[in-house]
């Protein structure tokens, strides 16, 4: 059989679209010893007789895709079926801690399951192929049963290595840390008490599981627990990635499995309400290319449940798609019964938020006052910066305290719309490290990645002179045309006075801060994003401040702030500064540079 081809996607036997292909797949040319629940499951997906998120079906369709390429000689890897199978077959034997009776597993587990079991190294099969696997899904689907299961397995029959395999169950604390060990020791001490075997082979001392025969161990592993002598973390849990605010646990993670042959790090989490989270910022785009084939990584696999879009939760026959555990008949009803409740109060109190995050598997901003809604802002990305060479530009500057950040952003005139961009500059007075934990944003790979600097002033006070030289060597280089450099007057006199005294051709206007200044072009900002007028190119720093401001009202209109002191706008509030010297531009009204620096200029 193959799935019929359209230009804009394929359609199953009942007319429904499901989903854009780039080739087709023959079912036929699957061997039949391939066929198992892995294989069963992405063809139900694909074929459309269980509904899933578009995600997963990316993911089942790689599976099958990826059994056509064994044949390929230069494709390294290798689907082993009955190794699946005998994880599987463990994993059904593990008692449900809540009634004591074996948990079968629902084939979306299977499919998990067997994708990080089944696929291998052609070369030598004690090698997975997969090092990472990220796995998303709403609450109450079964994900810390699951992660229990292969816990327990690689501490038992855990082969490569044979000695000494570390197992680490972490999270953002340790409170959380232990909720996957305490699961997998309660269903150790299960097995204790049913085999003989285990129970001579494996021990509890204090918070670590220990396999005596081999002298491999589980312990939950946090912040607050300290240095592990000799660690090489064979298996890394990150549970619920989304609570953590740094990537300190994962570098720690992958730091320690330099050494190892066969390591794997799980990341497993429903969606959470910090859209700066390294899991949002880092994991969940990075999964989602893997999948749509943007970036290649043969080692990463990424199942991700969730709702594609919050109207699908209006309708019920929908719901499957971020809790794949209603495919289970027999808890269906069940399930369906909690998900109705928590929707229903949900809307009756007005915290809607916080039931399409846990129960739908959908990021969404902390506060029902967000400025911006992330997938909003997302609609105007553009996958490579256009060339801004000789364009008119405004430049918006928020100045901030000297011992924390400062922004530049720009406008660039585009055809047919305008390109917005920014660049900051990072104090360290109190410590780079401190502030980096503070604040929740990986500063060091940033300015890697070129989107800030970072001050080498010895005081750790941000460089005001750095930060001239920086903005001038920008202009020049790509020989921009300068309409305005628009400032918050606040801490703004050292570099006034350089622009006036090196570069008194660039026209400067001060933005007075307050909601009768601001709350028009801060509303005209958010329109002009929705309807496609502004783009930009996934700035971190920028979307973050985007993610973190919220809306204040009075009586002149609003204008936007921020929730707590370690949520940094500065970059959305110099945007702004640029955009109420520009914004009636979007709108198609002829104003001249006389007019924008004249006192009658204002809002």
């Amino acid at each position: 059989m193959k799935l019929q081809l359209k230009k804009d996607g394929f359609f199953n036997k009942r007319k429904e679209h499901v989903y854009v292909l780039e080739t087709e797949i023959n079912y036929n040319d699957i061997p039949k010893k391939l066929r198992d629940p892995t294989y069963l499951y992405a063809r139900m997906v694909l074929d459309g007789k269980l509904l899933a998120s578009l995600k997963v079906i990316k993911a089942s369709r790689r599976h099958l895709k990826d059994l056509l390429r064994m044949s390929d000689d230069n494709f390294p890897f290798t689907y082993v079926p009955d190794h699946p199978k005998k994880v599987v077959g463990f994993l059904e034997i593990l008692p449900d801690v809540k009634t004591g009776e074996p948990y079968p597993l629902a084939l979306f587990q299977k499919f998990i399951i067997g994708n990080i079991y089944g696929w291998k190294h052609k070369k030598d099969h004690s090698l997975r192929r997969f090092k990472k696997a990220f796995i998303s899904m709403a609450r109450k689907s079964g994900k810390t049963i699951l992660v229990a299961g292969i816990i327990l397995y690689e501490l038992l029959f855990g082969q490569n290595p044979a000695f000494s395999r570390q197992i680490f169950c972490t999270a953002n604390d340790k409170k959380q840390a232990k909720i996957a060990f305490e699961m997998a020791r309660k269903q150790l001490d299960a097995l204790r008490g049913k085999y003989e075997d285990i129970r001579k082979m494996t021990k509890r001392v204090r918070e670590e599981l220990k396999n005596i025969d081999d002298e491999s161990y589980v312990m939950p592993l946090s912040k607050e627990t300290g240095a592990v002598d000799g660690f090489e973390p064979y298996l890394g849990i990150l549970d619920e990635y989304a609570a953590s605010k740094t990537t300190e646990m994962i570098e720690l993670l992958e730091s320690g499995q330099g050494q190892l042959d066969n390591p794997l790090i799980l990341i497993i989490s429903t969606a959470g309400n910090n859209l700066n989270a390294p899991m949002h910022t880092i994991e969940y785009p990075r999964a989602h290319k893997i999948l749509n084939g943007e970036i290649i990584d043969e080692e990463y696999f990424a199942y991700i449940a969730e709702q594609d879009s919050e109207k699908e939760v209006e309708e019920e026959k929908n719901w499957i798609k971020s809790n794949p555990i209603l495919e289970v008949k027999t808890l269906y009803d069940k399930v369906m019964t909690y998900l109705r409740k928590r929707l229903k109060v949900a809307k009756e109190t007005g915290e809607l938020n916080k039931v399409l995050i846990k129960n739908f598997n959908m990021w969404r901003q902390a506060s029902e006052e967000s400025y911006m809604q992330s997938n909003h802002w997302q609609t105007g990305f553009v996958e490579k910066a256009p060339d801004i060479s000789g364009r008119d530009t405004w430049f918006g500057v928020d100045v901030g305290r000297s011992s924390d950040l400062m922004s530049i952003s720009w406008l660039v005139r585009m055809d047919g719309y305008w390109y917005s961009d920014s660049y900051s500059f990072i104090a360290t007075k109190y410590g780079l490290d401190t502030k980096i934990k503070r604040d929740g944003v990986d500063y060091i790979r940033l300015a890697e990645k070129g989107e800030c600097e970072i001050t080498k002033l010895e005081s750790g006070v941000i460089d005001y002179d750095a930060v001239f030289d920086w903005l001038e060597n920008f202009v020049i280089n790509h020989e921009l045309n300068v309409k305005v450099i628009a400032y918050d007057p606040y801490q703004f006199g050292h570099i006034l006075t350089m622009i006036e005294k090196y570069r008194p051709e660039w026209p400067m206007a001060e933005v007075r801060q307050g909601t009768m200044t601001l709350s028009m072009p801060t509303k005209q900002l958010r329109d002009d994003v929705m309807n496609g007028k502004i783009k930009h190119n996934g700035n971190e720093l920028l979307t973050a401040a985007i993610n973190n401001a919220v809306t204040k009202s009075d009586n002149n209109g609003l204008r936007i702030d921020k929730d707590k002191n370690s949520n940094k706008i500065d970059p959305i509030d110099a945007l702004l500064d640029a955009f109420a010297i520009c914004y009636t531009l979007l709108n198609n009204y002829s104003i001249d540079d006389d007019y924008i620096m004249s006192d009658d200029f204002g809002f």
